[in-house]
């Protein structure tokens, strides 16, 4: 019996992951260059202490020379901050949180950013008090592919990984999910949906495809 559903949240909730990518691309293009998604993708629903990819160094490898890193990221986060704030919350979002209340499920939420991060946005658009548990890449030493994550959150909600379904974005998302023993459910954006996401139990187009309720009653019946 499903007592419990984990979000993720970059590109689940709000898609920050398309700012994410498009901030550096226009970045980039401002020094005459390009940062391709085939280069791009690999860091997706990856918490930092996964990621090699320095988009720093990959420019200064196109340039032949050296820039101020600590300058760009400044740039470039600024225009990120403008971008997300303009994103709206993603469709069905609002209606999972509600159905999940109105279904006596606990509602827990596992992300590889950091705490302000995601509290923050979550804040900002008037849905944090939905969650029973938030846990993000500051309170875990590994994050996602790891499962620590999730591990962290379904024992905070005092639930069985086979009791709970994990919503996720990403292939490196789904994987960490998969990897604490839950169904999940594979819910891809505009950046992620051409990614591999075999090892999933379910993939939905968005939210809106079907009512969680419908949604929980299959993965029970796989069960």
């Amino acid at each position: 019996m499903i007592r419990a559903i984990v979000f993720d949240f970059d590109g689940l909730i709000i898609d920050t992951e398309s700012a994410d990518y498009h901030s550096w691309v226009e970045l980039y293009q401002s020094y005459g260059c390009d940062l391709p998604f085939s280069v791009w993708e690999a860091v997706i629903g990856k918490g930092n202490d996964h990621i090699t990819f320095d988009p720093c160094v990959y420019l200064e490898e196109q340039l032949k020379r050296a820039v101020d890193h600590a300058a760009v990221r400044t740039a470039r986060r600024t225009r990120l901050l403008d971008m997300v704030a303009a994103q709206p919350i993603l469709p069905g979002v609002e209606n999972y949180l509600a159905e999940a209340k109105r279904l006596g499920l606990k509602i827990g939420l596992a992300s590889s950013s950091g705490c302000e991060w995601v509290k923050g946005n979550l804040t900002r658009v008037g849905l944090i008090h939905h969650f029973d548990c938030i846990r993000c890449a500051d309170d875990v030493k590994h994050t996602k592919p790891d499962p620590e994550l999730y591990l962290a959150v379904l024992s905070a909600l005092n639930v069985q990984p086979q009791e709970a379904v994990a919503l996720e974005d990403s292939a490196n998302g789904a994987l960490a999910a998969k990897r604490a023993g839950m169904c999940c459910v594979a819910v891809p954006n505009a950046m992620t949906h051409k990614l591999n996401f075999d090892h999933v139990d379910f993939r939905l187009n968005s939210m809106q495809d079907i009512p969680l309720s419908e949604l929980i009653a299959r993965v029970e019946a796989r069960q």
